[in-house]
Formats: structure tokens, C-alpha cells, sequence
């Protein structure tokens, strides 16, 4: 008798359980999106495939990197729902909230935080930076949590004076370095022994500063030039023994 009273809760429990479980799968608005990643995730509404109204469903849309919260036919890395300064592509990826410009609700909003290496997501926890330099593509890639934050086109050295390759750390920093070939280097970011680094676009004594078109070409004496503004992002981020990978 109690063998066949264990199998009957053991029975009615399994039902119980079970749909719980397969509710967390659904999809209410048949729209290819889960409804926990729809209120969670996404935040479209899980009663209404299509919530910006724009003829095509959510999951389409995320599917095609496209918007779901924008009835223009608009990007998720060209769109920032919150206005946080974070497109929503990059919210999904650092887990985010779309729709609160300040996740961690401590007063500062998530671009900010992720601008200095602070995580969004939680209170005063800090994310790993780093910096990575392709040769091939001429680009700097600010890293924080592993995730490629952003990036910037720059100038490597040429074929005479090429940038070394492997992992570095910044050595020391200053606003405004001189250089053996007779030019300052604004913001300059030291690697290696110091015999090359990160720096602005270069400036002659005589105010001329080496232009904007040797973005993205390698014409430096091994240095990597970054823009104007671009490379001040970069020096006020930096910390002395930051990781420096170019490759």
C-alpha cells in the first residue's frame, strides 16, 4: 500500500514539474523567440510578434542582427534603445539592460562604466582591459570582459620599420613625449622597452601634424598612431602594465 502511494505522488509531482519546466521554453507569440529571452534578453513583448509594428517579427529581426525595438529598418549595433551610449547589439553581448541606461542602478550609465573597466551589470566590479593591435586590419581593439568594446583605425609601421608582434605590456605614459626623429608624440603609451609604443598623430615642432590619410596604412617607424580624440580615449583608459596584444 505505501509502495503504491510513493508511485502516485512520485507520479502527480512529475506532472506538476514538468510542464514548469517546458514553460520556460515557450514561445506565446510564435514569433522564434522564447518568452524568457523576449522579457529578459530582447525586452519585445512576448504577446506581440512584431513589437516595433514594422511588418516583420522579433526573431527575424534579431536573427538578421536587425532592431525589434525600432520600426525603422534599423541595425542592432546602429540602435541605442536606452540612450546609455551602449548600441544594443553590445547590451546583449555585455548583458545589459536595453531599456535601463544604468543596469547596476549606481549612478553611472553602462557606456560610462565599461569606458573605464567598471562592469555595468554589478556594483563596483571591475572587468579585465586590454589592447589589441592588427597588422593586417590597421586596428586597435579596446577588450574589456573579452569582449572586443571598440575599435579604431590606426597606422602601423612600414615595411622598413615594422611594429614588432607579440604581447606587451604599457611600460609608462606622458601627455606628450618627444621622439628621436625629432616630432612629438601626444598621449603616448610606451611598449616594450619603450622603443615603440601608441601614440596621437604625430606633430612637428612646427605645429604640422602628420594627417588623418595615413590612417589605416603602415607608414609609421614602428609606433601605432592612433587619430585625434581617439588616441586621448585611449591614453585616459590605459593603466601602466596593460596588456597590449598586436599581431
Amino acid at each position: 500500500m505505501k509502495k503504491a502511494i510513493f508511485c502516485f505522488t512520485v507520479i502527480i509531482l512529475f506532472f506538476l514539474v514538468i510542464p514548469t519546466s517546458y514553460g520556460a521554453l515557450n514561445d506565446n507569440d510564435n514569433d522564434g523567440l522564447i518568452d524568457e529571452e523576449e522579457i529578459n534578453i530582447y525586452h519585445t513583448d512576448p504577446n506581440n510578434p512584431d513589437t516595433d509594428s514594422d511588418t516583420y517579427n522579433d526573431g527575424s529581426e534579431i536573427k538578421n542582427g536587425f532592431s525589434p525595438l525600432n520600426p525603422k529598418r534599423i541595425k542592432q549595433i546602429d540602435n541605442d534603445f536606452d540612450h546609455d551610449g551602449l548600441n544594443d547589439a553590445m547590451e546583449i553581448l555585455f548583458h545589459t539592460d536595453l531599456s535601463n541606461s544604468d543596469t547596476d542602478n549606481d549612478g553611472y550609465k553602462d557606456a560610462e562604466e565599461l569606458d573605464k573597466g567598471f562592469d555595468p551589470t554589478k556594483k563596483d566590479a571591475v572587468l579585465k582591459q586590454e589592447l589589441e593591435v592588427s597588422l593586417k586590419e590597421q586596428k586597435l581593439f579596446y577588450i574589456v570582459g573579452g569582449i572586443k568594446y571598440k575599435e579604431f583605425k590606426v597606422s602601423t609601421g612600414k615595411k622598413s620599420t615594422p611594429t614588432p608582434i607579440g604581447t606587451f605590456k604599457i611600460i609608462n605614459k606622458h601627455p606628450k613625449a618627444w621622439s628621436s626623429y625629432g616630432l612629438w608624440m601626444p598621449y603616448w603609451l610606451g611598449l616594450g622597452k619603450g622603443k615603440f609604443g601608441i601614440h596621437e598623430l604625430p606633430v612637428w615642432p612646427n605645429g604640422y601634424r602628420e594627417g588623418e590619410d595615413h590612417l589605416g596604412k603602415p607608414v609609421s617607424h614602428g609606433c601605432i598612431r592612433l587619430g585625434v580624440n581617439n588616441a586621448k580615449y585611449i591614453y585616459d583608459l590605459a593603466k601602466v602594465g596593460m596588456t597590449v596584444k598586436i599581431y
